[in-house]
Protein backbone atom coordinates (compact mmCIF):
# COMPACT_ATOMS: atom_id res chain seq x y z
CA UNK A 1 0.00 0.00 0.00
CA UNK A 2 2.85 2.37 0.80
CA UNK A 3 4.41 1.78 -2.64
CA UNK A 4 1.16 2.80 -4.35
CA UNK A 5 0.98 5.99 -2.28
CA UNK A 6 4.59 6.91 -3.12
CA UNK A 7 4.03 6.25 -6.84
CA UNK A 8 0.83 8.33 -6.81
CA UNK A 9 2.56 11.24 -5.09
CA UNK A 10 5.46 11.03 -7.56
CA UNK A 11 3.03 11.16 -10.51
CA UNK A 12 1.19 14.16 -9.02
CA UNK A 13 4.47 16.03 -8.40
CA UNK A 14 5.66 15.20 -11.93
CA UNK A 15 2.46 16.45 -13.54
CA UNK A 16 2.56 19.60 -11.40
CA UNK A 17 6.17 20.27 -12.43
CA UNK A 18 5.34 19.82 -16.13
CA UNK A 19 2.30 22.09 -15.79
CA UNK A 20 4.31 24.86 -14.14
CA UNK A 21 7.02 24.49 -16.79
CA UNK A 22 4.46 24.82 -19.62
CA UNK A 23 2.81 27.85 -17.99
CA UNK A 24 6.12 29.65 -17.46
CA UNK A 25 7.22 28.88 -21.03
CA UNK A 26 3.91 30.25 -22.35
CA UNK A 27 4.21 33.49 -20.42
CA UNK A 28 7.81 34.02 -21.56
CA UNK A 29 6.85 33.62 -25.25
CA UNK A 30 7.40 36.86 -27.18
CA UNK A 31 4.07 37.57 -28.89
CA UNK A 32 4.39 39.65 -32.04
CA UNK A 33 1.73 41.25 -34.22
CA UNK A 34 2.36 42.09 -37.85
CA UNK A 35 2.16 45.81 -38.62
CA UNK A 36 -0.82 46.99 -40.62
CA UNK A 37 -0.18 47.56 -44.34
CA UNK A 38 0.08 51.24 -45.32
CA UNK A 39 -2.92 51.30 -47.67
CA UNK A 40 -5.23 50.05 -44.92
CA UNK A 41 -3.78 52.55 -42.47
CA UNK A 42 -4.37 55.48 -44.85
CA UNK A 43 -7.99 54.42 -45.45
CA UNK A 44 -8.70 54.28 -41.72
CA UNK A 45 -7.52 57.89 -41.24
CA UNK A 46 -9.97 59.32 -43.79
Amino acid sequence: MLKVLIIAIAIVVGVLALTLFAISKGYSYDHKVDPMPKKHKENDEE
